[in-house]
């Protein structure tokens, strides 16, 4: 029974065993290899239904004619392996490949009759293999392939992608900063896309050409309230929050705001925090009295033709907004609703008409909003760098439309490792690896589009989930989950495409301890490594030097910032959280005060000085803008020494994650000594790179001119 389930495990792409942080391997329970089956739909209820389900999925498994994808790299489709029921072996058979965004062309091709490579018999069924060869170079794009055989047909969606993803010319340098901390004068109390754009001036007046943000998407801020940007409620939708109401008023022939005044001391004072159910009930007042002037008939009729279009475009928008208002009249989640509005089926009665105006012309206005905030940035550099988030929100939009993609019966999470000894359950469903390649990633397709349409980088939250990511069974615990399989191959198809598409770079978080596997497509398909100097100061050893595909900084959103990291007392509020014992956390600032020590040392001899307050800051942040990586990002805060983290990864209300404000306003911090002089040095990096890089161009080339002349 045992090795039936193991047997069944395997084929299910449920993995038996996988090497933890410390290298050693780790077999899978047989509890966690039934709950992970179980998640994925099948009928186990004990190790004795192993046998059974072996067989039924084989048999399943011989009865599919061929596979729901297929990937065509650069346009060749490969010789397509197809499994014939006995009555079609030998059949005339004909292929059509309804072309993608081809004004509905069709490419069609009579294959005669299809050859028998051979046969068996699999549940009682005859089957015959052939192959599906000589289809023409496609053009990219998701295209269906529909194969006639005899009297029945069978469909495909196949992803002709090139090989690998969009880059970006050049190298840039950047900064990044939450949005929700951004503070510009005159905010309300939290930061909106107004500000990002005044914060995306600024960076471009001083040489940077990237704005990195946190997730910018759709949440819940009223009951419940659940402000992590990484748990949406969707990833096809904006988060209203941000949404500048100032420009919505002057978009639809309002005043603007008032005159602002100089800021004064309380600008350089530390801002409570964000009052997210605050802010949002005076914003949604304001949009909804514009909602309100725009279905009067205000901004004249091109505002109101274009709110039509967008809708006619975007049909999802109307379906979104009934969910969102539902969610509102009835205070519960999805899940307790009546089974018809549970199962998708939303009455009239279910939501207040006046609330889906507002969330349709919210969507309309964030959306116009962040598209010209791309364009904008598009004209500097890559432009705005968004994150696209692992998961969506049990209880949100996502899950409750697309509940068939999900394994409802489990949540994404992290075995244990010497930080989280218990290991993580991050609470979102993940999606079923079958269920989203019969659909074609539909799904998955639009929700990259969606942040792709405005993104000139986006970074691909851990991007191991391309090829496996742990599944915690629903009421187990997180240290007796098990690794599930993802087709990668397809997943990463997908991903070349749309970057192409969009001209967008991708940019993959690999960080923490990824299987070589991950690594190497990524290098094959040219996504962008993350380069992050903490993390590698955390080995003990000096860093290494940057890639050429590489997004650098010297933290991230996750991680202690620089000043904390530098003090060692991020290793205190280790012991205090109970993650780190004393005698410990007293080892590890001991080897991370040698390591730094070494670090400046090396820096100094490679003509990075790092003397001074927030000299080794600098000198860092120099030494990445002189290597050949892309881009490099800055985190504002660190540039002024703050000390206190954006979030502290497996902490919940003992911590304000998600919520601190920054220190000091926009119209303070650009004329801080300590942020101009870091930016400025930063930017000579950079500059210096590329023109040691022209420099070298131009010798080759004159060295070829001159070997083609010489006699």
């Amino acid at each position: 029974m045992e090795r039936a389930l193991r047997a069944l495990a395997r084929r299910c792409g449920v993995l038996t065993a996988y090497t933890d942080v410390s290298r050693r391997r780790r077999a899978a329970s047989t509890a966690a290899l039934l709950g992970g089956l179980r998640a994925l739909g099948l009928p186990l209820r004990r190790p004795d239904d192993a046998p059974e389900a072996l067989r039924a999925h084989a048999a399943s498994a011989a009865r599919r004619v061929l596979e729901p994808v297929l990937v065509a790299w650069d346009g060749v489709l490969p010789a397509v392996d197809l499994r014939l029921p006995g009555p079609l072996a030998g059949a005339r058979a004909a292929c059509r490949i309804a072309l993608d965004e081809a004004g509905g062309r069709t490419i069609v091709r009579d294959l005669g009759r299809l050859p028998v490579l051979g046969s068996a018999s699999v549940g009682g069924l005859r089957v015959a293999r052939s192959r599906l060869r000589g289809l023409p170079r496609l053009p990219l794009g998701r295209h269906r392939l529909v194969l006639e055989a005899g009297s029945r047909a069978f469909e495909s969606t196949v992803l002709a992608a090139p090989s690998r993803a969009f880059v970006h010319p050049g190298r840039a340098w950047g900064v990044f900063m939450p949005l929700y901390a951004l503070r510009t004068r005159g905010d309300g109390g939290c930061g909106d896309l107004g500000g990002l754009r005044a914060l995306m001036d600024w960076v471009f007046s001083q040489g940077g050409g990237v704005v990195a943000t946190l997730p910018l998407l759709a949440a819940f801020l009223d009951a419940p309230c659940e402000p992590s940007p990484y748990s949406p409620v969707s990833r096809l939708f904006w988060n209203e929050l941000y949404v500048d109401v100032d420009a919505v008023r002057r978009r639809l022939g309002g005043p603007g705001p008032a005159p602002l005044a100089a800021p004064g001391p309380a600008a350089f004072r530390d801002a409570p925090p964000v009052d997210y159910r605050g802010v949002m009930a005076a914003r949604r007042r304001a949009l909804e009295a514009l909602a309100a002037r725009l279905a009067a008939g205000a901004g004249g009729g091109e505002a109101r033709r274009a709110f039509d279009r967008f809708l006619a475009e975007n049909p999802r928008v109307s379906d979104y907004a009934r969910f969102r208002a539902a969610c509102e009249r009835r205070g519960t989640p999805w899940s307790a609703w009546p089974a018809a509005a549970r199962d998708g089926v939303l009455a009239e009665a279910d939501a207040d008409p006046a609330a889906v105006r507002y969330h349709r012309f919210v969507q309309w206005a964030a959306q116009e909003q962040m598209e010209a905030l791309a364009a904008h940035a598009r004209r500097r550099g890559p432009g705005l760098y968004l994150d696209f988030p692992l998961g969506v929100h049990r209880d949100g939009y996502d899950v409750w439309r697309e509940r068939d993609l999900f394994a409802l019966d489990a949540s994404g999470g992290a075995p244990p490792d010497s930080v989280f000894t218990r290991g993580q359950d991050w609470g979102f469903p993940p999606l079923h690896p079958e269920r989203i390649r019969e659909q074609g990633y539909r799904y998955l397709a639009g929700c990259l589009r969606h942040h792709l349409r405005c993104a000139g980088l986006l970074r691909i939250d851990h991007v191991m989930g391309l090829h496996r990511l742990y599944w915690v069974p629903r009421g187990g615990d997180a240290r007796d989950g098990v690794y599930v399989r993802y087709a990668a191959d397809e997943l990463h198809a997908l991903l070349c495409l749309e970057s192409w598409r969009h001209r967008a770079m991708v940019v993959g978080e690999n960080l923490g301890t990824v299987p070589p596997e991950v690594n190497a497509a990524m290098a094959r398909h040219r996504l962008q490594d993350m380069y992050t100097l903490q993390y590698e100061l955390d080995s003990g050893r000096l860093p290494r030097s940057p890639a050429r595909d590489a997004v650098c900084a010297l933290n991230t959103h996750d991680m202690p910032m620089f000043a904390t990291y530098e003090s060692g007392r991020d290793l205190d509020d280790r012991v205090a959280l109970g993650l780190a014992t004393r005698p410990g956390a007293q080892a590890e600032a001991a080897r991370r005060a040698a390591t730094l020590d070494a670090l400046a040392r090396a820096l100094r001899q490679r003509g990075f000085p790092a003397g001074g307050p927030g000299g080794l800051l600098r000198a860092a942040l120099a030494w990445l803008g002189s290597s050949p990586a892309r881009v490099v990002l800055a985190n504002l805060e660190d540039l002024w020494g703050e000390t206190r983290p954006q979030n502290v990864p497996s902490t919940g209300p003992e911590r304000p994650n998600w919520r601190r404000r920054a220190r000091y306003a926009l119209e303070a911090f650009r004329g801080l000594p300590a942020v101009r002089e870091t930016l400025r040095t930063l930017d000579r990096a950079r500059r210096g790179r590329a023109r040691t890089r022209d420099l070298c161009v131009s010798f080759l080339g004159l060295a070829l001119l001159l070997s083609w002349i010489a006699p």
